[in-house]
């Protein structure tokens, strides 16, 4: 039986694909931790009953986010696993694509709405403030350590399409928006 632990993380350490040590509150862990935390909570979201038109999409950019974690978390790794580490624009256009696709089924939206509504919408807006902060996490480790560039604008676009999946996915259930206002 292979164990899972391996102790090696004892000492506040741990690897990068590639080998490397780094400590595991260093800005690259805290980006592609908050990657995983955020694939994790898409996996929620689609367990609270998502659309099945959006299911298959979600599944789609936990397979993207799957990719962009272990980019982050690669350093010095072997040539022939560099080609495998790249996150091309295509993946950020998908995105686009659906956003669009998903719009033309919403009403406009003339004002801030509250996040809510059924449990996979609410899901989905918790989901657009973790990846919120995935990207401020990555920026910020764009600030000392080069990250691909594609990356960063994939999780911008990316909460873009979490807000309008959570909008479409209450119009699917015929849960009404609630505006706000600062009464």
């Amino acid at each position: 039986m292979t164990k899972i632990y391996t102790k090696t993380g004892d000492d506040g350490s741990t690897a990068l694909i590639g080998g490397k040590r780094i400590a595991k509150d260093s800005l690259r862990i805290e980006a592609y931790g908050t990657i995983d935390e955020l694939n994790a909570f898409i996996g929620f979201a689609i367990s609270q009953g998502t659309s099945n038109d959006i299911q298959p999409i979600l599944e789609t950019i936990q397979r993207h986010l799957f990719r962009m974690g272990a980019i982050l978390a690669s350093d010095n790794a072997p040539e022939k696993e560099k080609s495998r580490m790249d996150f091309p624009y295509d993946l950020t256009e998908y995105l686009e694509r659906q956003i669009d696709c998903l719009s033309e089924s919403l009403p406009p939206l003339k004002h801030f709405i509250l996040p809510g509504g059924m449990p996979a919408a609410a899901a989905l807006h918790a989901a657009r403030t973790i990846c919120r902060r995935a990207e401020r996490r990555a920026f910020a480790l764009n600030q000392s350590e080069p990250v691909e560039k594609t990356a960063l604008i994939y999780l911008n676009r990316l909460s873009d399409l979490l807000f309008v999946m959570a909008r479409y996915q209450n119009v699917k259930d015929g849960v009404e928006e609630i505006v706000w206002s600062d009464e």
